[in-house]
């Protein structure tokens, strides 16, 4: 499986998808500092809602074989300007979480994505379990596709 950073405002879902992935109990844990787990590297929000930090996450960028820009179903607006992917070498995914939500609305959450350059959207419930085997399978294609 490839390495993937998680970018993403705060409370859009980067830890629990995190925890997800990688088979754990899902509980709300507030992410301090960059955690690099073996293939995940989960980021706090508020490097993506700070422009004095968010420069952080372009070098960090380079430690992952994808960017995966996280939105939540739920958000009114769009943290990311449109054609962004541009700024970085690596693929990057758009990843739609909190789509189990009640006034959920992953359309236009992908719409966005779609705006900021993301050419593959993923639409996942970590709580459920929607869609994390989609990204699962998508991460192990990468490698298998490379070797």
């Amino acid at each position: 499986m490839k390495k993937i950073i998680f970018m993403g405002r705060s409370e859009c879902g980067k830890t629990t998808l995190t925890q997800a992935l990688r088979g754990e109990q899902i509980k709300y844990q507030k992410t301090q500092y960059m955690n690099h787990y073996d293939l995940i590297i989960d980021t706090p929000g508020e490097y993506a809602e700070n422009k004095v930090l968010a420069g952080a996450l372009a070098l960090y960028a380079y430690e992952a074989d994808v960017v995966g820009l996280l939105l939540s179903a739920t958000e009114q607006y769009s943290l990311y300007s449109p054609n962004i992917t541009s700024l970085v070498n690596r693929e990057v995914i758009g990843i739609v979480t909190q789509i189990d939500q009640p006034d959920a609305k992953p359309t236009r959450a992908g719409e966005w994505l779609r705006l900021t350059g993301c050419k593959k959207i993923f639409f996942v419930s970590a709580c459920t379990g929607e869609g994390i085997d989609k990204l699962l399978n998508y991460l192990n294609e990468l490698e298998q596709a490379e070797q």
